[in-house]
C-alpha cells in the first residue's frame, strides 16, 4: 500500500488516490458497438456476442420458471435460511424508505401536490465472472419491489460450460424475481435496454457490473433510467489508536478480493498503526484463496494517509468519499455529523462491512469513485417516479397571474404571459378583445434595466471566445 504522510496542514487532493477516473476510452468504444450491434440486430446480435465472450449461450434466453421456483431446494438449509434472514431485514429496511403521494391546499382553494408512480419494469445485472452474488439479487431486486414495480427481470451470464449457480436461482426465487434470463455483459444491458425478439425492454436498470456493463450503462442512459454507473469496490478504515490491527487488516482485505481494481484507504493520525496493520495483512493474505487479487489490489490501489489530528483525517476521508466507510475509533459515533461524503457508514469496531454485504438491510449497491459526494445508495426511490400536481383555482389564478406575466415579460416570453392573461380577464369577467390581446398579455410596459458591465481584466473579451 502506498503511504501519503500530510503534514504542515496539507490536505488531501485527488491526485493522491489512485483513481484512473471515468471508463477507458477503448472500453466505451467496444461497449458502444456491442450496444448498436444489439439494437441493430436482436437475439442473433447478443447470442453471437454471449458466445465470444462468455462461452456459453442457452438455446432459449430465458430461464424456464420451473427452474428457478425448484432453485430454493438445490441449495444447503442453512444458506436458505441466512438468504431468507438477509431477506427479511432488507425489506424491513427498504419498507421504510416508501414514499406516499402528497397534496397541500392553499387559503385560496389551489391544489398542488407530488404524485408517487413505481416505473413499470426494471432489469437488476447480476455479476456471474469472478464470483456468484446472491446477495446483489436481494439487494437489487427487493427494493424494486417494495416500490411496486410490476415487472423485474434479472440478467446475469452464464457459466462457460452453460450453467447457472443454484444460489442465485434461489436468490431470484425468495426476491421475486419475475423473469430471468441467462445473458450477461454488454449485450445483456443493450438488450434490456432496447429490446430484442425474445428480450422485451424495461424502464429502468440497476445492478453492479464490469468495465464493459458500466460503460453500456452510461450509453444507454437517458433512453432508459440507470441506477449509477458503478466502478470497482472500495473501502475507507478511519482508524485511531484504539483500532486493532488485525481487524483493520481483514476489513481491508474483504475489499481487496473482490477485484484486482479495488480500492482500500486506511487514514489514521496513529504513525505506528500502518506497520502494524500491513503486518498483520501479510499474516493473513497468505491464508486466503484469493490471495492473488487481494494482494494486487492492496499492492496497487492500497493507501495509507497518515494525519497530524483529527480533524484533518476527517477531512481526508470526505475528500476520498468511499463507497464504504468504517470508522474504526474510540468515540467513533461523535464522528458521524462530521462525515459528509461516503455511501455507508459503518460505525464502531463491531459494525463489519461484510454485515452490511450481506444482512444488515440498508443496500449495498453503492456509489463509488468519489461519487459518494453527490450520488446515493440504491433504495426504493430510484424505482419511483414523482410527478408533480397543480390545480388552481379562479382565486389563485388572479393571485398569481400577475407575478407569472411580469417575470414572463422580462425574459419575452409574451405567448406565457398571454395564456395566464386571457384566464385573468375572463376570471376578472372582462370581455374578449382579439385587437387588444397584447395588452392582455403584458398589461403593463415593463422598463429595461440597464447592462451590467463586468470589470475589466486586460484579457480578451467574451466576443472573442470559441462561442462567440
Amino acid at each position: 500500500m502506498r503511504m501519503v504522510k500530510l503534514e504542515g496542514g496539507r490536505r488531501l487532493t485527488q491526485d493522491d488516490l489512485n483513481r484512473t477516473g471515468a471508463l477507458p476510452a477503448d472500453v466505451v468504444a467496444s461497449a458502444e458497438r456491442i450496444v448498436g450491434d444489439v439494437r441493430a440486430r436482436g437475439d442473433a446480435a447478443v447470442r453471437e456476442l454471449c458466445l465470444r465472450f462468455d462461452g456459453a449461450c442457452p438455446g432459449d434466453f430465458r430461464v424456464p420458471d420451473e427452474l428457478v421456483r425448484s432453485a430454493p431446494g438445490l441449495v444447503p438449509e442453512e444458506f436458505l435460511a441466512a438468504l431468507s434472514h438477509a431477506r427479511d431485514q432488507i425489506r424491513d429496511f427498504h419498507e421504510r424508505e416508501r414514499e406516499q403521494s402528497w397534496f397541500t391546499t392553499r387559503a385560496d382553494g389551489t391544489m398542488l401536490g407530488v404524485k408517487v408512480t413505481p416505473v413499470a419494469s426494471a432489469a437488476v445485472y447480476v455479476p456471474g465472472g469472478r464470483a456468484q452474488y446472491p446477495s446483489t439479487v436481494l439487494m437489487d431486486t427487493i427494493p424494486a419491489k417494495v416500490a411496486g414495480v410490476g415487472r423485474v427481470v434479472m440478467v446475469t451470464p452464464p457459466q462457460a460450460d452453460g450453467t447457472l449457480s443454484a444460489y442465485t436461482l434461489a436468490a431470484a426465487a425468495l426476491a421475486g424475481v419475475d423473469e430471468v434470463y441467462a445473458v450477461g455483459g454488454a449485450q445483456a444491458i443493450a438488450a434490456v435496454a432496447y429490446g430484442t425478439e425474445t428480450i422485451p425492454a424495461v424502464e429502468k436498470i440497476v445492478g453492479p457490473g464490469n468495465a464493459y456493463v458500466a460503460a453500456a450503462k452510461r450509453l444507454v442512459s437517458g433512453d432508459v433510467g440507470i441506477d449509477m454507473v458503478a466502478g470497482p469496490s472500495e473501502v475507507c478504515v478511519l482508524a485511531d489508536a484504539s483500532a486493532d490491527p488485525v481487524v483493520v487488516a481483514a476489513d481491508l482485505m474483504a475489499q481487496a478480493e473482490h477485484d484486482p481494481m479495488a480500492s482500500c484507504y486506511l487514514v489514521t493520525c496513529d504513525e505506528g498503526l500502518p506497520e502494524r496493520v500491513l503486518e498483520a495483512v501479510e499474516t493473513l493474505v497468505t491464508q486466503s484463496p484469493r490471495e492473488g487479487i487481494t494482494r494486487t489490489s492492496l499492492d496497487e490501489r492500497g493507501v495509507i494517509v497518515v494525519c497530524e489530528a483529527t480533524n484533518a483525517a476527517v477531512d481526508a476521508v470526505n475528500v476520498i468519499a468511499p463507497e464504504h466507510l468504517e470508522l474504526h475509533c474510540e468515540d467513533a459515533m461523535a464522528l458521524l455529523g462530521r462525515v459528509r461524503n461516503a455511501g455507508a457508514i459503518f460505525v464502531g469496531p463491531w459494525s463489519s462491512e461484510p454485515l452490511g454485504d450481506y444482512v444488515a438491510g440498508p443496500n449495498h449497491t453503492l456509489p463509488t469513485g468519489g461519487t459518494a459526494r453527490w450520488a446515493n445508495p440504491l433504495g426504493v426511490y430510484d424505482f419511483q417516479k414523482r410527478s408533480s400536481v397543480i390545480c388552481y383555482t379562479s382565486e389563485g389564478l388572479l393571485a398569481d397571474a400577475p407575478a407569472t406575466q411580469t417575470i414572463a415579460q422580462a425574459e419575452g416570453l409574451w405567448a406565457h404571459a398571454l395564456s395566464v392573461g386571457l384566464r385573468r380577464r375572463i376570471a376578472e369577467g372582462g370581455a374578449l378583445d382579439a385587437s387588444d390581446v397584447h395588452r392582455v398579455a403584458w398589461p403593463e410596459d415593463l422598463p429595461t434595466p440597464p447592462a451590467v458591465p463586468l470589470p475589466a481584466d486586460g484579457g480578451p473579451s467574451a466576443a472573442d471566445g470559441p462561442g462567440a
